[in-house]
């Protein structure tokens, strides 16, 4: 009986050895079908934003610190040769009003602009800003059993006080700065991969997934770090916290808890002791609580919170806010100052993946570690925002962005009274990698080794980069900790390069230089390097860097210029390298390479000598492809420089349908939203090069398309003539518009409380009046109506997302029309009306020997991945096969809506919103009779001339101005516009700057962030025709000496030897994670060379380690093999041994035994007398 017992039990372990896999999927499966607390409401909150220009308030900036009575001086000298009398200083009641401060609080309850410009006249005002605010609304939504992929499926392993939140943000103008930490929704969080299975595995404790135990038992808990939550609060007697060290207010309520609970979360994540763990616990926790229960916050609040910080001599400062405006000066400065002053900050780097160009500042900054998001299996988060960087547009290009990824879907956190909390989004990655560099930082005996540099050289050099996964979506790979400790226990101050090197034949990861080869004749490709300089907050480049070929890998083939910060503050600048092919090299064909070298040097600290300095020298490698020059017919020229967004100026999206999302923010690149139009185009064999300078700097004679999409920005005359005898020499054109409506741009306008004026678009979609300037040689025009709708071209479906028409075409043209809805009266009457026959594809045929074609469509929403619902890619490759080759497509010049090209009549072509509504006589005498419906709009109905704010004056053409009156010559006399009545030959025109009415109307102000307009007296005018760029190429060191054949390796950092950094064996209480993805390597890749002994992972006698955080692949598919082989000897040991047993003779039943032992037990009993 024993014997058949063990056996079955050795029959159920190898059924659980063997099949442990698909048992345990069944059991998964099984445990989430229950309905998990029942009774227990699982909500979804939703956050809507909206943000505002408080009125009257001022942000005034000073060049350094003052006392408060130093601050009230200079304003009041500033003040005092102004009109201004009615204003005062806020007071700020909060902890640092008792420190010198860099900027004041104003208010100014007059309408007066001079006073702020005279403020900013004073020797120490360094700037005025108006003073912001940011309101947040929550809304709670009962969760119910969904899809797994959507937001409402609940987590059998997550606690009934779980909250996803989904971010909807509708304002009538851009936000400046919003927060981040109740970002956007959990249908974004788990990537396009999620599952109920994927939730189901998602670990209880990130802290202990990523190792952080393995520093815990070393005794490394992050003592004696100061570490900053700038969030909504904690409560004072949280169980999860034992070294709050200070909670401060900033806000103007009462209170230091926190209502909301994210800020409870996000230092839960840094430095909670018990329950759901932090990084460390027993780091000092800074609590800045900067947003109110309601949501609400001021730029003020985080200037005032941000010099505190400086003060306290905070080490890591974890922020969850983010905006698209790079060019904030107030924040974006004191973000730099932050830094300048040792402090660490670690951002988020925004919630609006998938799509590319969409990061977040300050997680943008060089000085700052970005950080983005993943899920528990390495795949990144769809909310998770791509780079890259488009500051340097449209000239440069930019930088890798984020630094670093880690998990940031389903993280679990403090509750706000006590418990865990599940989170989703890049405020939640953000967190993880702020206490990941508290814990670290506690690990250096060597404290002042530890800057913002040298903190982010030793993450990215240690992140382990993700397999499949470009640099713009991974940064440098996901964050790992104990291999970030080795590197900073060895850390010397040095400079290191971000990326480490350039090889352009590397793909996925160097995705989208990969993505095309280079060639003799093409654009330079700029490859834009970040420097970051451990040495010291201040550095500068030494000399020049050089460029040094490798002869045996044809390193003489390229040329390499080079553009690069002239001083590193604070702690970075960038390095922009171009790199080119040599004409020796135009027929040839093969892989070249290189490197550059580069010195840093830095102010020695500690040194006696004054001007002493410690330098560190950098190679950066350089690999590239190169190919014979393409046909004219497959090289394809993107216009970049015509392209404007947000910031500086207010330019709206292109599509009015998302009113969420008002703002054309991604940099309209070919590589941010027009990737996937890109990728398409180079499946087809095309060659797409980025102009970056005006048209007057391309050979045309090497392009056989122009391609212009969604164009913001004016022209040059000289670009206008150059275009025109480009095309007739055989360069052709497609042009992609989008709408442009005066009327409609009017509806979108808003009121600015800082300058008392009407703020309006300062373009439609398109600028289609400056496109119809540069089309009007062609008699072609792009009309002012809107429209949209779903139709059908060439058996496509296709949709028109708020496009224009054609008002004007040759008669001679191919034009197709389609029926569709007027979205403009809809926008502006709320009525609807469908329109037939409108035209919205033209294609002509140069008649000239050897002229180009034209092409113009007037929708670029269907190229756009930013909302685009349906593509137009096949339609871009009918038209390239147009332009190219001459190939009328059937499908078009035969299609049953092809119409007569409209000649004009009738057709209204937009006009320029000008800057001050009308500008004035020009020196040429130049007028334009208003629109009636412009003028009744802005003054109302007809009325005599003395009852208005604004005096109407009518006058002749050819006018002089005289007497600070309108002189016309032919009469001799001033003629005042008694009412609104315009006579035969004359013309009515507003005189704004005569009226302080006038100001207060909706402008547009194209001209203060155009590259072609500048302010002049009677308006804006063109400027000067720029230079076009010229790179002055380096001159090359040859060297004779064999290039690496792989360039690819984690990042090295100098002088490092992890041998002396040993990790203790410690394998308790380390959690399983995935295999590695296919074609990943299992091994860790340790720079300095193999060889090396990895007993620090638990091995010995191997060239390669197990990978922090998992198990090695080798190793981790040998154990089941090892156990189930065990398993079987010792089953076989006892099959062999119960064969044995029945094959001996039976002497004797056992059955004969037992009623002698029945006997024996219980004796008979004896009868009674």
């Amino acid at each position: 009986m024993t014997m058949k017992l063990v056996n079955i039990w050795l029959l159920l372990l190898v059924v659980l050895l063997c099949g442990k896999k698909h048992l345990g999927d069944r059991l998964e499966k099984k445990s989430f079908e229950r309905t998990p607390c029942p009774g227990c409401s699982h909500l979804t909150l939703k956050v809507e934003f909206s943000s505002t220009v408080v009125e009257y308030e001022y942000i005034v900036a000073f060049n350094g610190y003052f006392t408060a009575k130093a601050r009230n001086s200079f304003i009041s000298s500033a003040l005092k040769s102004s009109e201004i009398d009615n204003w005062r200083i806020i007071p700020r009641n909060n902890p640092s009003s008792d420190y010198p401060s860099d900027f004041e609080v104003i208010q100014i309850k007059e309408k007066q602009k001079a006073g702020l410009l005279t403020l900013e006249d004073h020797p120490n005002i360094k700037r005025v800003t108006p003073q912001r605010k940011v309101f947040r609304s929550l809304k709670y939504a009962e969760c119910e059993y969904r899809d797994p992929r959507l937001i409402c499926v609940p987590d059998p392993l997550v606690p009934c006080n779980e909250t996803r939140w989904s971010q909807k943000w509708q304002s009538s103008r851009p936000l400046r700065r919003a927060s981040l930490s109740l970002g956007s929704g959990f249908w974004h969080a788990t990537g396009r991969h999620s599952s109920r299975r994927l939730l189901r595995a998602i670990p209880r404790q990130v802290a202990q997934t990523l190792q952080a135990d393995v520093l815990w038992q070393m005794g490394y808990t992050g003592a004696n770090v100061r570490v900053a939550v700038f969030d909504t609060g904690l409560s004072e007697k949280h169980p999860h916290f034992k070294n709050v060290k200070e909670r401060t207010n900033w806000t103007n309520e009462r209170t230091l808890d926190d209502g909301l609970g994210h800020g409870t979360f996000v230092a839960g994540v840094i430095a909670s002791m018990r329950e759901c763990q932090g990084f460390a616990p027993d780091a000092e926790l800074h609590i800045f609580r900067v947003f109110t229960n309601n949501q609400v916050s001021y730029t003020s609040w985080f200037l005032d919170a941000f010099n505190y910080a400086i003060l306290k001599k905070i080490d890591v400062l974890n922020l969850s806010i983010g905006g698209p405006d790079f060019m904030d000066h107030p924040f974006v400065d004191k973000v730099w100052e932050l830094t300048a002053n040792n402090v660490i900050m670690v951002s988020a780097i925004g919630n609006d993946g998938p799509l590319y160009g969409t990061l977040n500042n300050p997680a943008d900054q060089m000085d700052v570690i970005g950080v983005g998001g993943i899920d528990f299996e390495d795949n990144i988060a769809r909310f998770s925002s791509r780079g890259m960087t488009t500051w340097e547009l449209p000239g440069g290009y930019g930088r890798v962005k984020p630094d670093i990824v880690t998990y940031g879907a389903g993280v679990r956190g403090s509750g706000v009274k006590g418990g865990c909390r599940a989170l989703s989004g890049t405020s939640v990655a953000s967190p993880v990698v702020a206490g990941a560099v508290t814990l670290l930082v506690s690990t250096v005996q060597k404290r002042e080794l530890v800057n913002p540099a040298s903190m982010k050289q030793a993450l990215i050099a240690s992140a382990r980069r993700l397999p499949g996964v470009n640099m713009f979506e991974q940064g440098h790979g996901k964050l790992d900790l104990l291999r970030a400790y080795q590197i900073l226990n060895s850390y010397k101050p040095q400079a290191s390069l971000s990326p480490s090197y350039i090889d352009l034949t590397e793909c996925p990861y160097m995705w989208p230089y990969c993505s095309q080869p280079i060639y003799y004749g093409g654009m330079p490709t700029i490859v834009n390097v970040t420097i970051l300089n451990g040495m010291g907050v201040t550095g500068r480049i030494v000399d020049k860097p050089d460029w040094q070929p490798y002869l045996p890998q044809n390193g003489d083939n390229i040329e390499v210029a080079f553009s690069y910060s002239s001083v590193l503050w604070p702690w970075s600048g960038y390095l922009a390298i171009s790199i080119s092919v040599t004409k020796k090299a135009a027929s040839w064909e093969g892989t070249a390479q290189g490197h550059v070298m580069i010195t840093v040097a830095s102010p020695a600290e500690g040194e006696s000598k004054n001007g002493a300095e410690q330098t560190s020298t950098v190679k950066l490698p350089i690999k590239v492809k190169i190919i014979p020059a393409p046909p004219r017919s497959k090289r394809v020229l993107w216009d970049q420089y015509h392209n404007l967004r947000y910031p500086p100026g207010y330019f709206p999206r292109d599509n009015l349908r998302m009113k969420n999302d008002p703002l054309d923010w991604n940099g309209d690149h070919i590589h941010t939203n027009f990737r996937d139009m890109y990728q398409h185009l180079r499946s087809m064999g095309y060659f797409v090069e980025v102009l970056g300078s005006p048209f007057t700097c391309f050979d045309a004679n090497q392009y056989g398309t122009l391609l212009m999409v969604d164009s913001e920005e004016e022209y040059f005359p000289e670009e206008v003539a150059k275009l025109r005898r480009d095309v007739d020499n055989g360069l052709s054109l497609i042009v992609f518009s989008d709408w442009y409506n005066t009327s409609v741009m009017r509806k979108v306008k808003f009121y600015d409380e800082n300058t008392r004026q009407w703020w309006m678009p300062d373009t439609g979609g398109a600028n289609i009046p400056a496109l119809n300037e540069l089309l009007s040689v062609w008699n072609m025009a792009f009309s002012d109506g809107l429209y949209e709708g779903d139709f059908t071209l060439a058996n496509h479906d296709m949709y028109y997302a708020s496009g224009c028409s054609i008002a004007k075409f040759p008669e001679d043209g191919i034009v197709i029309t389609q029926t569709f809805k007027d979205q403009g009266l809809e926008v502006l009457k709320q009525e609807t009306a469908v329109v037939e026959n409108v035209p919205i594809l033209g294609l002509y045929q140069i008649p000239a020997e050897g002229g180009g074609r034209i092409v113009l469509y007037g929708d670029s929403n269907c190229l756009d991945d930013s909302h685009r619902q349906k593509d137009c890619f096949w339609l871009l490759d009918a038209l390239l096969q147009y332009t190219s080759y001459g190939v009328t497509p059937p499908s078009l010049s035969h299609s049953g809506n092809r119409q007569r090209p409209p000649s004009g009549a009738g057709s209204v072509t937009p006009e320029r919103m000008e800057g001050e509504w009308a500008r004035g006589c020009s020196a040429e005498g130049n007028w334009r009779k208003p629109d009636s419906r412009l003028l009744q709009e802005i003054v109302g109905p007809p009325r005599t001339w003395s009852q208005l704010a604004v005096p109407l004056i009518i006058f002749l053409p050819d006018c002089r101005r005289k007497s600070s009156q309108w002189l016309c010559p032919a009469e001799g006399a001033v003629h005042p516009c008694t009412e609104w009545t315009f006579a035969e030959g004359l013309m009515c025109q507003l005189l704004p700057l005569l009226s302080p009415y006038s100001s207060q109307r909706p402008r547009s102000h194209l001209h203060r962030y155009s590259k072609v307009l500048e302010a002049h007296l009677g308006g804006p005018a063109p400027r000067a025709l720029p230079a076009c760029p010229h790179l002055s190429w380096a001159k090359p060191q040859p060297l004779n000496e064999t290039a690496p054949s792989n360039l690819w390796k984690h990042q090295k950092l100098l002088s490092i030897d992890l041998d002396k950094v040993v990790l203790p064996n410690f394998r308790s209480n380390r959690p399983q994670v995935r295999p590695l993805s296919p074609g990943e390597s299992g091994a860790w890749d340790i720079p300095g060379g193999g060889g090396q002994d990895n007993s620090c992972f638990g091995l010995s006698g191997s060239h390669h380690g197990i990978m922090p955080g998992r198990y090695n692949q080798e190793v981790g598919q040998t154990i089941p093999v090892f156990a189930f082989l065990g398993a079987m000897v010792v089953l076989a040991f006892f099959v062999v041994q119960i064969n044995k047993a029945k094959s001996r003779p039976k002497r004797r039943k056992p059955r004969v035994k037992r009623p002698q032992l029945m006997q024996q037990v219980h004796p008979p009993k004896t009868p009674s007398v």
